[in-house]
């Protein structure tokens, strides 16, 4: 079990990062495709996605980029992370993702299929 930063339950296709991201000049707030050059999941889109990763990186302008993938429809279903440090915690509660750290997050692969339930700090694999 790990620790609800922000509540939610979802239910969807997990995107994994074994390295931390930066949202800010790392993902596109209008398309929620990973931009970072030579990151894991460039080229990727985190829309819909119960996106994994150890922790946030960069500049506190990332919170709010978090907050404009939501607006604009293209944000991540769930945040899952090791440790979410202030960045992505502020990001989350702002955009209401439902996230959760305190996770091993070794245990997932991106296309696994995810149910996150924040207030209880679960995240388990759907058969």
């Amino acid at each position: 079990m790990g620790r609800m930063i922000s509540p939610g339950k979802v239910e969807a296709e997990a995107i994994v990062s074994p390295e931390p991201i930066g949202f800010y000049g790392g993902v596109d707030i209008e398309t929620g495709m990973v931009i970072e050059k030579g990151h894991p999941l460039e080229g990727e889109s985190v829309t819909g996605k119960v996106l994994i990763f150890p922790r946030g990186k960069g500049s506190t302008v990332g919170s709010y980029v978090i907050y404009g993938l939501q607006k604009n429809g293209v944000g991540p279903a769930a945040i899952i992370n090791e440790e979410t440090e202030t960045i992505v915690a502020t990001g989350a509660i702002l955009a209401d993702i439902p996230c959760i750290d305190q996770i091993d997050i070794s245990r997932f692969h991106t296309g696994d299929v995810l149910r996150v339930d924040a207030e209880k700090g679960l995240v388990e694999k759907v058969d």
